[in-house]
């Protein structure tokens, strides 16, 4: 699907403009809160789709459809309730994709031993160039144990906890 930023004069808005500091509200244009909401035209079809951009991002962090007005036409205008509406979606929408991201990198489980209970820990480092993770052992006072360089693609699951605390903590093959 291809969109275009339509303005009040129909005329598309290819430009990548900085985002204003100060409110607009505008029917097709609404910024506050660090956010702007503009009323985009689908080229593909007759509709219409909102996006929501945040200060100082490049890309749109949410794209949604937007309802057509009276006239079937064109689109309805932007309102204090439903910016607020976008705004409240949009930031939860970023919320949820930094946990999911959160999650994803950093992995923790808890294994029972004869010694006590330890926390293993797998951080990834996304590093362009050499890309890997930490794996890190603590014990039940949150004291490090141990701490080895693994390859990014290291699982973290019960099994390759075990075997590397049977291991003595040695790096994992």
């Amino acid at each position: 699907m291809a969109f275009n930023a339509i303005d009040d004069s129909g005329e598309a808005d290819t430009s990548a403009s900085s985002a204003p500091s100060a409110p607009i509200k505008e029917a097709r244009l609404w910024h506050d809160k660090g956010w702007t909401a503009r009323v985009i035209k689908n080229e593909d079809d007759e509709g219409w789709a909102v996006e929501m951009i945040k200060d100082g991002q490049p890309e749109p962090a949410l794209v949604g459809p937007w309802t057509m007005g009276r006239d079937k036409k064109n689109p309805k205008p932007l309102d204090g309730a439903a910016f607020n509406t976008l705004v409240k979606t949009a930031a939860e929408f970023l919320g949820r994709q930094a946990q999911q991201i959160h999650a994803a990198q950093h992995q923790a489980i808890t294994i029972n031993t004869p010694s006590g209970r330890l926390s293993i820990a797998l951080d990834m480092i996304a590093d362009e160039d050499d890309p890997h993770a930490l794996l890190t052992a603590r014990d039940a006072n949150d004291e490090q144990l141990a701490q080895v360089r693994v390859s990014h693609g290291f699982k973290l699951n019960k099994a390759s906890a075990n075997a590397w605390i049977d291991a003595g903590f040695r790096k994992p093959a």
